[in-house]
């Protein structure tokens, strides 16, 4: 079972449940904007790739990681690698591009930026989700957590166009999913993990029913669990 895609709530995953539920979901709502050759960055085991390709118009998919990146599935190898300055490709390689919980580990994102850019065709998109509320991961490799407003100047400063940035999830989604982190990989006895993880269950489910994520604005005051978004050439 691919629990990136097919995840359900139980007391053993409460702390990966939010984030990889509401990836998934948001990935769900842009697949039809994929087409052609895509470039999947930072890839990792390529969670993903079965479902674009059975729900898109993607006719290749390409996966690429850093040279150094963790291995998460010995069976699942990029298609290419790279040093994280300049991308194996010739300008104007892809069509569409995505990125899901990569920039936060870039030191220079724009560099990233830079080179998806160059490597798409003119009008390509590039999909992109980032954790805002998320604990140190991958240590030292974890750079950032980004604002709307920081990512889009990025985006801009890389050339992209056409921006939209929106919240993966509210002030609901991020009780839940702290809970959900807290009671799962905070410093606590497993008897004390094993019942509090059985109380916290239907409280995380209640939270995240009553979420609305697509009514979060970018305001003073408001909480968010991650950001999501495309950005075209």
């Amino acid at each position: 079972m691919n629990n990136f895609t097919q995840i359900h709530l139980k007391t053993s995953n409460l702390d990966i449940y939010t984030i990889r539920k509401t990836i998934f979901s948001v990935l769900k709502e842009n697949t039809n904007k994929f087409s052609g050759r895509l470039l999947d960055i930072g890839c990792g085991k390529m969670p993903y790739k079965s479902h674009i390709l059975e729900h898109s118009d993607v006719k290749e998919y390409t996966g690429l990681d850093i040279e150094s990146a963790i291995e998460y599935d010995s069976k699942v190898k990029p298609n290419f690698t790279w040093d994280g300055k300049s991308m194996p490709f010739e300008d104007n390689s892809f069509e569409c591009a995505f990125g899901t919980e990569v920039l936060e580990h870039c030191p220079e994102p724009e560099i990233v930026l830079k080179e998806t850019f160059r490597v798409l065709k003119k009008g390509g998109v590039f999909f992109f989700t980032v954790p805002f509320l998320w604990n140190l991961h991958e240590v030292p490799h974890d750079e950032y957590r980004y604002t709307p407003f920081s990512l889009e100047r990025h985006l801009k400063n890389s050339g992209f166009k056409a921006i939209e940035i929106k919240a993966t999830g509210g002030w609901h989604a991020s009780m839940a999913q702290m809970l959900g982190l807290w009671v799962r990989r905070s410093d606590m006895s497993s008897f004390k993990r094993k019942n509090l993880s059985k109380l916290l269950k239907p409280v995380i489910s209640y939270l995240l029913k009553h979420d609305k994520a697509h009514n979060v604005v970018f305001k003073e005051g408001q909480m968010i669990t991650g950001l999501y978004g495309i950005a075209r050439k």
